[in-house]
């Protein structure tokens, strides 16, 4: 099946995707394969002619993977979201086309029938430019997809013009990281319509939204990693059949995907996410929680944003280290973290930064947070 190498880099208008997307999606035309570098080509062939996508993963943690989606699979996604939401409506897009949480607004739009507005980030995410966006909305029923950062910058001294056109929003997706639960309040005392998303571009994007997974979508949990299946489901890697071999699996007569994520499944289905599975640092051979350590850390005054990971030590193994936004001394955070969750969880190293960097699609770059530590 041919495929449609299309290059999305800074200036590309993402409604250009819409009509090859269409011709995708209606069997009509090539799978297209949005991407932000240069001169890309891709090796491989898609194994069948029901592929409508080649999306990149995100690449947070290594080399970005080539998920291929079929026409089903983003059906009952955007069906999936639409039976959560209550509605179809109209969306602004935040985002990047060539990761999946972008892609997926102009998919969910062209099922929906309504043409979304896209946000100018010429230069950058800003508060003024989403504003500028969202008056130009016009349907009754308003959606639109963030990540975290993005709605932090809306809600840092927000201008009350800012706060109308969000709460104007029937629902704000909210994926690609964890919130944080200073986020969280500051989202509720709002009074904002967030939902907080889980999911991958091997799912489609989100297919959890608040805890209870979309129509279709069913999560196990295995020695407390999650496993995710149904008809989101991507149809594996391109030209890595050896990888798609081992992440797609099959089970008791059905598809498989095995993440990266640790976490809890109860008996009426809903889905508690503790974080990645390498979240849990092992120092002196104590476990710590690295997203308990960040909530500690995230809800003291002065603190924005906060990410604890894991580094190497000759003496511990690991050491607990902590990359922190906002205004606040180190040994405060040393001495809450102390307080709350003991004197192996305190982190070793912490860096204080003006933002996190970030990857094209608006997640905190990792691996670059990660070098940070290990030179504090």
């Amino acid at each position: 099946m041919e495929l449609l190498p299309v290059h999305t880099p800074e200036g590309y208008d993402p409604l250009d995707l819409l009509k090859p997307l269409a011709a995708a999606l209606s069997g009509e035309g090539p799978a297209v394969a949005p991407h932000l570098q240069p001169d890309r080509t891709f090796q491989g062939e898609l194994p069948n002619d029901e592929i409508a996508a080649v999306i990149s993963t995100s690449g947070s943690t290594g080399t970005p993977k080539q998920t291929m989606l079929s026409v089903d699979a983003l059906a009952a996604s955007a069906m999936g979201t639409a039976f959560a939401l209550r509605a179809e409506g109209q969306w602004l897009l935040t985002l990047p086309v060539h990761y999946v949480a972008g892609f997926q607004v102009l998919v969910r739009s062209l099922y929906a029938g309504t043409q979304p507005w896209v946000m100018d980030t010429s230069s950058g995410f800003t508060a003024q430019a989403f504003v500028d966006a969202a008056a130009e909305l016009t349907d009754r029923v308003r959606f639109t997809s963030l990540v975290p950062t993005q709605l932090h910058r809306l809600l840092t001294d927000p201008a009350p013009e800012t706060l109308r056109l969000l709460r104007r929003f029937d629902t704000i997706l909210l994926g690609g990281a964890p919130a944080g639960a200073a986020l969280r309040s500051l989202a509720r005392s709002h009074d904002l319509k967030v939902v907080e998303t889980y999911g991958m571009s091997e799912t489609c994007g989100g297919c959890v939204y608040d805890g209870v997974p979309l129509d279709g979508v069913e999560l196990s949990s295995e020695e407390g990693r999650l496993w995710i299946g149904g008809s989101v489901l991507a149809d594996g890697y391109l030209d890595s059949p050896a990888l798609t071999e081992e992440k797609f699996t099959f089970n008791s007569g059905r598809r498989w995907f095995a993440t990266e994520d640790a976490g809890d499944v109860a008996l009426d289905g809903t889905v508690t996410v503790h974080g990645r599975l390498d979240d849990v640092i092992i120092t002196g051979a104590l476990k710590v929680s690295a997203a308990k350590v960040a909530d500690v850390i995230e809800a003291l005054p002065g603190v924005e944003q906060a990410m604890v990971l894991g580094i190497a030590s000759e003496e511990w193994g690991s050491t607990v280290a902590a990359a922190v936004v906002g205004d606040i001394d180190a040994e405060l955070v040393r001495q809450a973290v102390h307080v709350e969750l003991g004197a192996h969880a305190v982190p070793r190293s912490i860096v204080t930064l003006d933002a996190f960097p970030l990857l094209p699609g608006g997640k905190p770059d990792r691996r670059t947070i990660k070098t940070l530590l290990e030179h504090a």
